[in-house]
């Protein structure tokens, strides 16, 4: 791409003094940044300040006549490849999610056709309150992407999430979806992941299951979907906020899953990241078994394997399918003979021993193919999808 250009919307909360910060390191990137600065932002750093860093009029005032002569407010919310907030206070949040536009910032919101990054920052209440949550669930169900919040101590000395994430990463993360946004490589290409564990009845109110949370495999689902790709994520029971653009479809045994993973054929992509459970109970009761002071003894018999049914299809096979293999010991064996025999493409392997990464925000995997092993250093789940998605743009790119 040319030079990235991006607009800035500093609103009002101490965090807002970490936006010289952010001016200054898009500025190393050679980003061009034009800002603009709400009242209450100015409350905490002054529009000379931010001009001086990013080298470009400030905007402030939705009825400045010579501003709006200059560059009007139409033109400014599109002059931009992207919008970004930050940090973005739970009043700009839910003048957004309501449609609001009574300022500057709120009005170049409501106005703009290119995409918007949100960085939340505010306190771990107002971020936990319950109208925050649904506003920000409105916006992203909207198509309005977040950076953060993270956990840590708060300027009001409370601690909890609604930190805002550092600048390194607001300027890493943006840049990257700047670019993925605007290059699309998988825009011709549909996928099919799948997520979360599987839940097997006993009875009606019982089952089997695993701890299994579902962030790798929404995170990959996410990245796709960012990349291009017709994306289908088919997940588990989890409580997870389904990625935007995608077509969420929930299920909840394995039964359920492989028919909407065969529903959902033909696909380019199938990345199988679900903890599929290997076992159902043979006998499905269908009333609630009651306690009788004697041990329950369960038949249990195999799954179905979603991976293996996938990958030896003869019809309607991806044409690239992935899988992944979570053990205890033996990881690089037992991967391997998973790959030659479920008919996978690619195997992402992970020690799962002494509970490291079920529910955890990091991986270490290897990726093991007919062309060796890779193994990857510990990354979180976010990083692991990214580095993951990339070898898939390359694998179609040749």
């Amino acid at each position: 791409m040319t030079k990235k250009k991006i607009l800035l919307i500093i609103t009002g909360g101490i965090a807002a003094y970490k936006s010289l910060d952010l001016i200054r390191k898009f500025r190393e990137q050679e980003c061009d940044i034009t800002c603009i600065l709400t009242k209450a932002g100015s409350e905490f750093v002054t529009p000379l300040s931010v001009e001086s860093l990013s080298e470009n009029k400030v905007y402030t005032d939705l009825f400045n006549l010579t501003d709006e002569h200059q560059m009007g407010h139409i033109q400014l919310s599109r002059m931009a490849d992207v919008v970004l907030v930050s940090p973005a206070t739970a009043n700009i949040i839910s003048k957004a999610a309501h449609g609001i536009s009574d300022d500057l910032a709120s009005t170049v919101l409501k106005a703009t056709n290119k995409p918007v990054i949100i960085a939340p920052a505010m306190n771990v209440q107002m971020w936990l309150n319950e109208s925050t949550q649904r506003n920000i669930k409105t916006l992203k169900n909207d198509g309005i992407n977040f950076i953060g919040p993270e956990n840590g101590s708060m300027a009001c000395g409370e601690y909890g999430e609604g930190r805002l994430s550092e600048t390194d990463k607001i300027v890493e993360e943006t840049i990257d979806f700047i670019e993925t946004y605007y290059s699309q490589p998988l825009k011709d290409l549909s996928a099919i992941v799948t997520a979360g564990p599987t839940q097997e009845m006993i009875d009606p109110i019982r089952f089997i299951s695993n701890e299994s949370s579902g962030k790798q495999g929404y995170v990959i689902a996410s990245r796709l979907s960012q990349l291009g790709a017709k994306t289908t994520l088919i997940s588990g029971p989890t409580h997870i906020e389904p990625p935007a653009n995608c077509n969420l479809i929930k299920v909840r045994s394995a039964n359920e899953m492989l028919n909407a993973c065969e529903n959902n054929l033909p696909s380019d992509i199938a990345v199988c990241a679900a903890a599929v459970g290997d076992f159902k109970v043979d006998k499905f009761n269908n009333e609630k078994i009651k306690k009788t002071g004697d041990n329950l003894n369960l038949e249990l018999s195999e799954n179905v394997d979603i991976l293996k049914s996938i990958g030896t299809r003869n019809s309607k096979r991806p044409k690239l399918v992935i899988g992944f293999a979570a053990e205890t010991n033996n990881l690089i064996d037992n991967a391997t003979k998973k790959l030659n025999s479920k008919g996978s493409d690619w195997i992402i392997a992970n020690d799962v021993s002494g509970g490291k990464v079920i529910g955890k925000n990091h991986n270490e995997i290897c990726l093991i193919s007919n062309r060796g092993i890779e193994n990857w250093p510990k990354m979180t789940k976010s990083d692991v999808a990214k580095k993951l998605s990339q070898k898939i743009v390359n694998y179609f790119s040749h």
